[in-house]
């Protein structure tokens, strides 16, 4: 998947993740939501969760797996995907977070998001949280950093 994923992470490697609403359409700009290159990235995605290859941590509600950590390659990105239908662990995001989720079942809402680009800035809580559904949603994290915080 790493490879699939070059130009997104070339392009994320220079996106401002201090306005979050910029960054957010930035990314539906270079990367439509509905566009071929992102609904065949979650094709690939759906078929590694059928296979177990992918979300193979954990059990539902929140499943996940780290697809590669950050290096010099990925442009300092790491890469999670998680597969949630409820909250998940609190975390800080350090350095911001840059989400795309898509539906697998259901109407569902990341964090109050429909299914697309969702992006946090540095310094940056929550409690992840989908609603009315199931998302696969794959998550990069500049320097992989990332701080669990509990309840």
């Amino acid at each position: 998947m790493q490879s699939t994923l070059a130009p997104l992470l070339e392009f994320c490697s220079k996106l401002d993740l201090s306005d979050p609403s910029a960054a957010s359409q930035a990314l539906e700009e270079a990367f439509p939501f509905d566009g071929e290159w992102t609904q065949g990235l979650g094709e690939e995605m759906r078929k590694g969760v059928d296979a177990g290859s992918l979300c193979d941590h954990g059990h539902a509600p929140v499943q996940w797996s780290r697809v590669f950590s950050s290096t010099e390659e990925t442009h300092g990105l790491s890469c999670d995907a998680v597969l949630m239908s409820a909250p998940g662990p609190r975390h800080r995001h350090p350095e911001g977070e840059i989400d795309l989720c898509f539906s697998m079942e259901g109407e569902p809402l990341f964090d109050g998001h429909p299914p697309g680009w969702v992006v946090y800035g540095p310094d940056s809580t929550h409690v992840p949280t989908v609603s009315g559904g199931t998302m696969l949603i794959l998550y990069l994290l500049p320097s992989g950093a990332i701080e669990f915080l509990g309840a």
